[in-house]
């Protein structure tokens, strides 16, 4: 069991959440969301559980643990990648709240973290390429996140962090035909022109991105060939819309002023709670269904399994059994 001094820590810095932007825009053509979901909502988590592993990652190095990367996906979809500790596989289980409330909370009284529950999917828990002697460790991002109205305006105008993107359709995103989509022209309404960013994949469904100056109201055509295009990227907040049309498909797609998302997130510490055996955790847990709301998360969408946080194991231990592990393969 653990302890509120058994917590871990970690600072936050602007460069892990510039890292999660970077996976979750590479991961567009491999991730689902559901209906009921804002892909802005996925794209956050995205962000944030990257933000988590680069953290944790970052601390091993820093305090001499030593450590593997292994990865978890075929190579025709989008690589992840787990930390190998002592010979076992660790997937870092990240949560982000944004409740303001809350954040205080566990900014006062971190072990209010011990009362909540440590939770695993049930369908993520049946997955086959796992090990039973694998670790799960959960981890808790308190982060502050703008989604629309006056509040993104106000951080726009006051130059604060923000990251607008525009996420395409599954049809242009993850198009059921891989062909081209001829060289893509945009345009945009605009009385100032705009800097945009585009990024699609080629016919080896590797992630290419463009930048590329809008004047107002003239077409640019890209000369590269994309199979698809799965996102748009823009500097600043555009104040007209944007029209991007595919020669081979005859279709114009066309995003106006709210259709964009805000998916930056501004961390705060970092919190490292404990660990678990996939085995153990399968004997321990029980199931929390889905529409259930409790301490600190939304309401969970899907079933879930679950372990109190405060009967993991610390992760001292874990670090522990690292370092021998790592002398006696290299002796």
């Amino acid at each position: 069991m653990i302890t509120s001094s058994d917590l871990l820590h970690l600072p936050y810095t602007r460069d892990l959440t510039e890292g999660g932007i970077v996976y979750a825009l590479h991961s567009l053509p491999y991730v689902y969301h559901r209906m009921s979901d804002s892909p802005y909502d996925l794209l956050r988590r995205v962000v944030a559980s990257t933000a988590v592993e680069i953290a944790f990652r970052r601390y091993l190095s820093e305090q001499n643990i030593p450590f593997e990367v292994k990865a978890v996906a075929p190579f025709t979809e989008h690589q992840g990648y787990d930390v190998m500790l002592a010979g076992q596989r660790c997937e870092v289980m990240s949560f982000l709240i944004t409740d303001r409330e809350q954040m205080a909370q566990i900014k006062d009284s971190p072990e209010r973290l011990l009362r909540a529950p440590a939770l695993v999917a049930s369908d993520q828990h049946a997955g086959e390429e796992y090990s039973a002697r694998d670790n799960y460790l959960f981890a808790f991002l308190p982060g502050l996140i703008t989604t629309t109205g006056q509040d993104l305006q106000t951080v726009i105008e006051t130059g604060q962090s923000h990251y607008l993107i525009h996420v395409m359709p599954d049809g242009w995103r993850r198009p059921s035909q891989w062909t081209p989509l001829g060289k893509l022209a945009l345009k945009t309404d605009s009385e100032d022109g705009i800097t945009i960013e585009i990024g699609g994949q080629d016919e080896r469904r590797e992630m290419r991105t463009y930048t590329i100056e809008l004047p107002p109201r003239m077409r640019v055509q890209i000369q590269d060939n994309l199979f698809s295009l799965c996102y748009v990227h823009s500097r600043s907040n555009p104040q007209a819309r944007i029209g991007i049309h595919s020669p081979i498909r005859k279709q114009t797609y066309l995003i106006d002023r709210p259709d964009w998302g805000n998916i930056w997130v501004e961390g705060m510490d970092v919190l490292l709670a404990g660990y678990i055996t996939r085995d153990e955790f399968r004997r321990r847990a029980h199931f929390i269904q889905a529409g259930s709301r409790i301490f600190p998360y939304e309401v969970v969408q899907v079933k879930n399994l679950a372990v109190p946080v405060s009967e993991l194991k610390p992760l001292s231990e874990l670090f522990q059994r690292a370092k021998p592990f790592s002398t006696q393969l290299t002796s």
